[in-house]
C-alpha cells in the first residue's frame, strides 16, 4: 500500500483484549476496519483554553526542511518573535508532536507560545510522519526519530539568528522518550523538557501498569513477522494502535481521551501524506521496533544538563515521568499539574504551565 492508498485497502485490525492490556486496562492493537469509519462529528470539549490551532500576531512562522544523518529531509515550522532584538543571538527550542501526531498537533502550540517568550522555537515533523521525508508512511522506527532532533540542532545551530550554544528541546508525549534518546548522546541540547511523556518502549512492552504478559507480547511479536511475510508477498499494509474513529458505550475512557482530541476539530489533523482513516495508526510490523526501545537507560548521563518533566497528576500516562524522574541524575525536577489528564497538555492553555517552561527554559538557556 502507497501513501495516497485509501484507507479500504488497508486493514486496521481490531483486537479489543489487546487494547484493554495497553490502554491500562492496557495498549495494543487497535484501530477500526475502514467500513466502520464515519466523519469527525460531535461536540468535542474545549474546557480550560483548548485551543491546539492558537495563532500569534507576535511571531512569524516559516516552513523549513532539513537533512538528517540518514539523508531523510526532517519537515519543520520555524517560528521567531517578531520583536527580537537583532544584535544578539536568540536561544532556540525544538519541539516533538505527540506519537501518531504531526507537527500540527500541540507541537506548533508549544512552539509558538514558546516563541512569543523570546525563543526562536522549531516544531518537527518526525521521518515517516506528515511533511517529512521517508517511505512507506508512518512507519515506526526510533533512531530515526531521535536523530531528527538532532538533526533540528543542526538547522537550528546553523541558523543566522540563533545561538547554537543556547539550544533545548520539548517532547510531548512520545516525544519525550524520543528526546531523551537523543540527549543522551547529544550534548548541544543544553536543557530538555517532556510533556505528558510517554515511553513508548515500555508501552509496548508492558503495557500500563505492567499490565501486558510476556506470554503477550510475544503474540504481538509472532503476529507482525507473519504479517511481514504476507506483505511482502503483496497483501496491504496493517495499521495498528492509534485512536479509535467512533464511540461505542464500550470505548474505554482512555479512548475517549484521545478521540476528543484526535478525531475532532478540537485537535484532528490529515496531513496531504496520510487520509483521515489513518491518522495517528503506525503500520503494524514496524510497531514491534518498539520492542527495542529503551530511552530510559542511562538517562544519568544527561546530567549536568538540566531536565524538566511535566505530567498532569490525572494522567494515565504519569508511570512514565515518574520512572524518568527517578533515574534521572540532578539537576531535575519534576511538575504535576492538578487535574490534568495526559491529553489536556496536548492543547489545554490554562493548564499547560507555559510560565514553567519559559523560566526553566530562560534559566538554563541564558
Amino acid at each position: 500500500m502507497n501513501e495516497h492508498e485509501p484507507a479500504s485497502a488497508a486493514r486496521i485490525e481490531i483486537d479489543r483484549r489487546q487494547f484493554l492490556q495497553y490502554m491500562g486496562a492496557g495498549v495494543a492493537a487497535l484501530g477500526m476496519a475502514s467500513s466502520l469509519y464515519s466523519p469527525f462529528v460531535g461536540a468535542q470539549d474545549m474546557s480550560n483554553g483548548a485551543n491546539n490551532f492558537y495563532t500569534s500576531d507576535l511571531v512569524t512562522m516559516q516552513k523549513v526542511a532539513f537533512p538528517s544523518l540518514y539523508r531523510l529531509n526532517v519537515a519543520g515550522n520555524l517560528f521567531l518573535p517578531i520583536h527580537a532584538d537583532a544584535s544578539s543571538r536568540l536561544p532556540a527550542i525544538v519541539v516533538g508532536h505527540p506519537m501518531g501526531a504531526v507537527k500540527e498537533q500541540s507541537a506548533n502550540l508549544y512552539a509558538t507560545k514558546m516563541a512569543e517568550q523570546g525563543f526562536a522555537t522549531l516544531a518537527i515533523d518526525l521521518p515517516f510522519w506528515g511533511e517529512s521525508e521517508g517511505q512507506a508512511r508512518q512507519i515506526v522506527s526510533p533512531d530515526v526519530y531521535a536523530e531528527a532532533f538532532s538533526a533540528a540542532v543542526d538547522y537550528l545551530g546553523t541558523h543566522a539568528a540563533i545561538d547554537r550554544e543556547r539550544i533545548g528541546a520539548i517532547g510531548v508525549c512520545g516525544s519525550g522518550s524520543f528526546v531523551i534518546s537523543a540527549a543522551k548522546i547529544d550534548p548541544r541540547m543544553k536543557a530538555i523538557a517532556t510533556v505528558s511523556m510517554y515511553d513508548m518502549g515500555a508501552a509496548n512492552r508492558h503495557a500500563l501498569n505492567q499490565s501486558q504478559s510476556l506470554a503477550q507480547r510475544k503474540e504481538l511479536i509472532a503476529a507482525a513477522a507473519q504479517q511481514r511475510w504476507a506483505e511482502f508477498e503483496g497483501s496491504a499494509t496493517q495499521y495498528t494502535s492509534g485512536t479509535v474513529h467512533e464511540l461505542t458505550a464500550d470505548t474505554h475512557p482512555i479512548q475517549r481521551e484521545f478521540y476528543d482530541f484526535y478525531r475532532t476539530p478540537r485537535g484532528e489533523y490529515t496531513p496531504a501524506s496520510s487520509t483521515p482513516q489513518l491518522t495517528t495508526h503506525p503500520t503494524l510490523t514496524s510497531n514491534v521496533k518498539f520492542m527495542n526501545f529503551y530511552p530510559f537507560n542511562d538517562i544519568e548521563t544527561i546530567s549536568p544538563r538540566p531536565m524538566l518533566f511535566i505530567s498532569g497528576d490525572q494522567a494515565h500516562s504519569r508511570e512514565f515521568s515518574e520512572d524518568a524522574y527517578q533515574r534521572a541524575m540532578a539537576p531535575k525536577e519534576l511538575v504535576w499539574v492538578e487535574g490534568a489528564g495526559h491529553v489536556d497538555l496536548y492543547d489545554r492553555v490554562d493548564l499547560i504551565p507555559f510560565d514553567k517552561l519559559t523560566s526553566f527554559f530562560t534559566e538554563h538557556l541564558s
